[in-house]
């Protein structure tokens, strides 16, 4: 269950949603305003809106062979 106070934040509120349901081994998470947010920083938001990952500048980089 969620923990906030009053009730869960919307998906577009800047205010911090929480995670009920975590899968690590399986790289992602479910909050409590029903986004689902990746290990790669992507989300996919209750609608069905993608949010495309943004990682940061001068993380891991692929090495060609």
């Amino acid at each position: 269950m969620c923990t906030h106070r009053s009730s869960c934040p919307a998906a577009e509120s800047p205010a911090p949603a929480h995670i009920v349901v975590g899968h690590p081994e399986q790289g992602w998470s479910l909050l409590c305003d029903g986004t689902i947010v990746f290990d790669d920083t992507g989300e996919l938001r209750p609608g069905g809106r993608v949010v495309a990952p943004h990682r940061m500048p001068g993380g891991p980089v692929a090495m060609a062979a």
